[in-house]
């Protein structure tokens, strides 16, 4: 299993050689509550850094989930769509969103270790 890098918006990618895995992270399930909608771009689909790559909607809130970095999508977790629970129970493992071909490895430099994210919530609670 690769590094696991964090943005402060509460996603993750989990790196894989110059593929990323993108999800969120067990804090924003959390936040949202009991997801029942997912809805995940099509694969081929270019993203830049900061766009809305999929969107979640919970029985509190709909929230976007944007890019960490740029790339272009390779693969969408489909199961997601029929099982968006998996999102609450597994959101770091099985509930992973998207897979992306990396396409700038500089970006990674601007996401937070484990360590960091993990100073970051103690900071926001």
């Amino acid at each position: 299993m690769g590094e696991t890098k964090y943005t402060e918006d509460h996603e993750y990618i989990r790196i894989e050689g110059d593929v990323v895995v993108v999800g969120i992270s067990d804090y924003a399930q959390s936040q949202l509550g009991d997801v029942v909608f997912v809805e995940l771009p099509k694969a081929g689909k270019k993203l830049a850094k900061g766009e809305e790559a999929a969107v979640v909607e919970s029985v509190k809130a709909a929230s976007e989930v944007y890019a960490p970095v740029s790339g272009e999508v390779l693969e969408v977790n489909a199961a997601l769509e029929a099982q968006p629970g998996t999102i609450n129970e597994d959101p770091e493992g099985t509930g992973w969103f998207i897979k992306l071909k990396l396409s700038d490895a500089s970006e990674l430099s601007g996401l937070m270790s484990e360590a960091d994210y993990k100073t970051y919530l103690a900071s926001i609670h």
